[in-house]
């Protein structure tokens, strides 16, 4: 599985604190390893958002995501809510 990033989301994740900075490489490497993971409470998004899953960094910080093919899309970063 191959990660990518979206320039919004390298955007976004520049601008949080540097220890959720940290806690997001931390959970992406935890994606990596078992993207379900029960500490990433990764989902399925509903709606107008039904193409995309979130997963945990922090208690209000989500990342999203879209997986394309076998590689995997991040799109955005941010509190719970700034993304919804």
């Amino acid at each position: 599985m191959e990660l990518f990033f979206h320039k919004k989301f390298q955007k976004q994740l520049a601008k949080l604190p540097v220890k959720t900075q940290h806690r997001a490489a931390e959970q992406l490497r935890v994606f990596v390893r078992d993207p379900f993971d029960p500490t990433l409470n990764n989902h399925a998004l509903t709606g107008p958002l039904q193409n995309y899953r979130s997963i945990n960094v922090t208690g209000d910080i989500r990342m999203w995501y879209e997986v394309v093919n076998d590689s995997v899309l991040f799109l955005k970063v941010g509190s719970h809510s700034d993304l919804y």
